[in-house]
Order: structure tokens, then C-alpha cells, then sequence
């Protein structure tokens, strides 16, 4: 797998994921602006992955500060416009509080000390994402059995976090330790994430898969073609509320009808304890012409009125369980995920 994103010293490299599978193409980011129109686009999207973004350019932003006595405030800005990108994921404002830390625990140092203490500080987040999602695999591979097929919705793999993935991280690892299993991807509209990046991903990874459109997933499970459901989470609350990709509640409504695990697998960084329940997660309503359009070409007459939220939430009663890089953690989740956090 090619990485999602690179830090290079004076800039970071990411693929442009707009244009997958057709073309594998690159896009350089010098500044915090160009990082954060970066994450806007979906050049680069999936809640790890941005956290990781958001780090890197605000690491970027250091590397302009002049002088000691205006890097605060250049800081916050930057911060600021970063946290505007987009309103859901919880892993991009836990990756803003962490370098904020950063820069409080480092700033009377010199100002060469002070950019180098935040790049690391980036370089170790994206670190420890890789190293976290491959212990979230290890945990999830045991909830897999030899003959599963394992259905799962929008992309979270490696192009969603630094390396390895969440719940394809999962099918991974299942897969690497020589089960035979098989993924259906659903399409995942109106993105197409599932159709475009993590059927690319399991392509690559040599996984058999086919992907389905989202309307299919209820036929498949009635017809017991389907055994769980594995996904990502964009943020979880204390219950085990789950704000995932448009779509997600509909698949874990079906896992219920149909008596099938559905499980979510997320780093612990994608948890907000500070809310008791998903109603106070923020839902990010994109614009109509991701549902107008694919690929520009308009599928709706032009002038269609359109809805987009971009995430729904998931009630913790419809999960089965939550793969963490601490373990598994199951109903009653209020208990279950403060023993783990």
C-alpha cells in the first residue's frame, strides 16, 4: 500500500483519493491552508487520517513562525482553520488538542527547538495511529471465523489512517493469518468510497471481495450470504453511540433484523467522552452536487433539490461490539469503554 500521507520536512505528500482507482495521483501541501482546503476537498478524508493531516499542518505552520512573540497567535489561527474543515470526526480535534499540548509544554524553548519539538510531535501521531490500528486488527481477526463473509461499509482502511486500517484493518489481519473469508464492499454513495477505495485497497491486498450497491445488503443477508458486518467509526460516544459514514445505521438495522454481529472498530482517539449519547454529535452536510454528480456526470435533473448529510448515528443498542486498541469492548458500553479509555 502506498502511504495516505508523507511528511517531507517542508511540506506533506498525499494522495489525491478523489481520483481513485483510476489514477494514482499526488498532491503537495507547503502550509496550514493548503492542508485544510486539502481535508474540505476529500483529498484526503477518513477520521484518522485527517487528525494526522491537521497534525502535519500545523507542524507546517510552525516551520513559517518568525519570531517567538507572534507564534501563539499564528499557532491558533492556524488551529482555528484547521477545526473548521469539517465538524464530525473526532480524531481531527483530538489531533488539534494534542499539538495545542505540544506547543504549550514547548514554547519558551528556542524557536528552531520549539518547530522541531512540533514536527516530531506530528510524526508521532502518525506513528502511533499505524501502530494502534494494527492492534485494533489483531483484536478484531478473532471475531472472524474460517468461512466468513464479512460486509463492510465506506472506507476504512489504509487510505483512512496512517497505515493498515480499522475495520478493513480487521479483515486484514483476519485474512493474514490464512482464514478464508470474503468481503462484500457496498458502494457507499454518494462518495462511492466503498466502490472506489476500499475495493482498490482490497485489490491490492490480494483480498476476494465484490462490491454491491448499498440497496443490496438486506437481499444478501436474508439469503444468509452475508455472516457480520465490520465498519469504522467517525466518533463514538459514551454509550457506544456511533457517528459513521451516511449509510451505516441502515446496515446496522439489517445486522439486527438478521440476528448478524455488527461491529465497529475505531482508535480510542475517536471516542468523546465528553458526550453522554450521539445526539450531540455534529453532522456535516456536504454539498448537493456529491449527489448530482458522479464523476461529473449529472444523474439528477439540475436543479434537484438535495439532501446531504455526510454521517449518520448509529445507536449503541444495534452494536454488537467496539474494537479497540485495548481490547473489545461489548454492551453496556458506558461501563464497557470506561474500563478501556
Amino acid at each position: 500500500m502506498l502511504p495516505t500521507i508523507e511528511w517531507r520536512g517542508d511540506h506533506v505528500v498525499m494522495i489525491d483519493q478523489r481520483r481513485l482507482p483510476g489514477e494514482e495521483v499526488y498532491v503537495e501541501c507547503r502550509t496550514a491552508e493548503e492542508v485544510a482546503q486539502a481535508i474540505e476537498k476529500m483529498i484526503i478524508r477518513g477520521a484518522p487520517a485527517i487528525g494526522i493531516a491537521a497534525a502535519f499542518g500545523l507542524a507546517l505552520e510552525a516551520a513559517r513562525f518568525r519570531d517567538s512573540g507572534s507564534a501563539a497567535e499564528q499557532f491558533r489561527g492556524a488551529s482555528d482553520r484547521l477545526r473548521r474543515t469539517r465538524p464530525t470526526a473526532r480524531n481531527l480535534f483530538w489531533a488539534l488538542e494534542r499539538m495545542a499540548s505540544a506547543f504549550e509544554r514547548h514554547r519558551k524553548l528556542p524557536l528552531a527547538e520549539l518547530k522541531a519539538k512540533l514536527a516530531q510531535e506530528a510524526l508521532d501521531i502518525e506513528r502511533e495511529d499505524a501502530e494502534v490500528n494494527r492492534r485494533i486488527g489483531r483484536f478484531g481477526a478473532d471475531l472472524i471465523k474460517d468461512g466468513d463473509a464479512v460486509l463492510t461499509h465506506c472506507n476504512a482502511g489504509g487510505l483512512a489512517t496512517a497505515a493498515y486500517g480499522t475495520a478493513v484493518g480487521v479483515i486484514r489481519a483476519a485474512f493474514e493469518q490464512g482464514k478464508t473469508i470474503r468481503v462484500f464492499a457496498d458502494e457507499t454513495r454518494p462518495f462511492l468510497q466503498g466502490a472506489r477505495l476500499t475495493a482498490w485497497e482490497l485489490e491490492k491486498l490480494g483480498v476476494p471481495y465484490a462490491v454491491i450497491t448499498d440497496s443490496m445488503a438486506g437481499w444478501l443477508m436474508k439469503n444468509g450470504e452475508i455472516s457480520l458486518a465490520v465498519v469504522g467509526a467517525d466518533r463514538i460516544a459514551r454509550n457506544g453511540d456511533t457517528a459513521n459514514k451516511i449509510g451505516t445505521y441502515s446496515v446496522a438495522v439489517l445486522a439486527k433484523e438478521h440476528g448478524l454481529p455488527f461491529y465497529v472498530a475505531a482508535p480510542l482517539s475517536t471516542f468523546d467522552f465528553s458526550l453522554a449519547t450521539g445526539d450531540a454529535i455534529p453532522i456535516e452536510e456536504r454539498s448537493p452536487l456529491e449527489v448530482r454528480m458522479i464523476h461529473g456526470t449529472l444523474v439528477t435533473p439540475p436543479e434537484a433539490k438535495v439532501r446531504n448529510p455526510a454521517f449518520d448515528v448509529t445507536p449503541g443498542r444495534y452494536i454488537t461490539a467496539i474494537i479497540t486498541e485495548k481490547g473489545v469492548a461489548r454492551p453496556p458500553f458506558e461501563e464497557s469503554l470506561e474500563s478501556l479509555a
